[in-house]
């Protein structure tokens, strides 16, 4: 019953977030807002990316070994260099799928 009253929960205040630009279309927020709503998807991407890195199996994995968070930090520099989206892509699952490769790691 407690799942069930949980996703309930979930689903109005989604709902509930979703309508509100629905029902006030000229709803504006305050400047130092709209700023902030500017970082919501670089933090969101990176909470949801940062832990497959660091703990590919679930436990910390910071050593040579481990592909993803070599080919994280490979994508990261491209990023910078580049500026390009696609080249980002490209270059780290290149790097990530040979380095899973080269560790042994790819069941082949």
């Amino acid at each position: 019953m407690q799942i069930w009253l949980l996703i309930l929960g979930m689903l109005a205040i989604t709902f509930l977030t979703r309508y509100s630009f629905f029902a006030w279309p000229n709803l504006r927020f305050p400047r130092l807002v709209e700023q902030g709503l500017h970082y919501v998807p670089v933090a969101v991407l990176t909470a949801i990316v940062v832990p497959g890195m660091l703990m590919p199996t679930g436990e910390w994995a910071l050593d040579w070994r481990n592909a993803y968070l070599l080919a994280g930090v490979l994508s990261i520099l491209i990023a910078a260099v580049t500026r390009n989206l696609l080249a980002t892509i490209a270059g780290g699952l290149l790097f990530f799928f040979l380095l899973r490769w080269a560790f042994g790691q790819l069941p082949l």
